[in-house]
């Protein structure tokens, strides 16, 4: 897997990343880390509960690890809202992400409404992802077989991340985001300008920045608000 990260495209980006986990923050656990390598049409699943470690410190035969790809500057990572990714990558495995573009600030900065709060994946992949009708009844379906065993509101527990083996429909669930992310970043590609792509770059880094501070909260109301200056 390393070794398929060597040398990919910059831009557009190449390589698209989510995290799952039961409380998912520095308080909480890793379960699976997602990712999807578009020039190769390729999903990984890393089963970080089970390696741990290794996950991030197992070298390719090029000599990096895929903690040196995610913390490289030269090769660009799109998270959707990286902050409580980066909070337990960096509490749990020492990782400083870096290179990070996050695709919630790309929707927000294209955005001609109001600019007060973020949206969440879910929403942008409703209103924004060019889908056929077929894929985005697909999508749809997968989306809420997975919220049935995970979200607690829908009769589910976080705890069926940690299950193993993992459920069919818990991978299906945590791949399908990241191979829509692309999709999502063509969209809103095609409408920013140049200076709001480089807000958009300061506003990742500053995120993840703040992610691995002392007194960063990984929940509450506060996540929902805009940065102050794009209000």
């Amino acid at each position: 897997m390393v070794d398929s990260l060597k040398g990919l495209p910059t831009s557009p980006p190449s390589i698209y990343i989510d995290l799952e986990g039961v409380k998912l923050c520095r308080h909480g656990t890793i379960s699976i880390l997602q990712m999807y390598i578009h020039p190769l049409d390729r999903v990984y699943l890393v089963d970080v509960l089970v390696l741990g470690d290794e996950s991030f410190s197992t070298c390719g035969e090029s000599g990096l690890s895929f903690k040196n790809i995610l913390e490289s500057r030269e090769i660009p990572k799109v998270f959707f809202d990286v902050r409580n990714d980066s909070d337990a990558l960096h509490h749990h495995f020492q990782i400083k992400l870096a290179g990070i573009l996050d695709l919630q600030l790309m929707e927000l900065a294209t955005r001609n409404t109001p600019r007060r709060f973020v949206s969440g994946l879910a929403k942008c992949i409703e209103r924004d992802a060019p889908l056929s009708y077929s894929e985005r009844r697909n999508w749809m379906r997968i989306k809420d077989q997975g919220n049935r065993l995970f979200k607690p509101e829908d009769g589910g527990s976080y705890e069926v991340f940690i299950e193993r083996p993992l459920q069919r429909d818990i991978s299906l669930y945590c791949a399908q985001d990241v191979q829509i992310l692309p999709r999502l970043w063509e969209h809103y590609g095609k409408k920013i300008t140049v200076s709001w792509m480089q807000k958009v770059i300061r506003v990742s880094e500053k995120r993840v920045e703040e992610s691995q501070s002392p007194g960063y909260t990984p929940n509450g109301r506060h996540k929902a608000l805009a940065p102050t200056c794009w209000y």
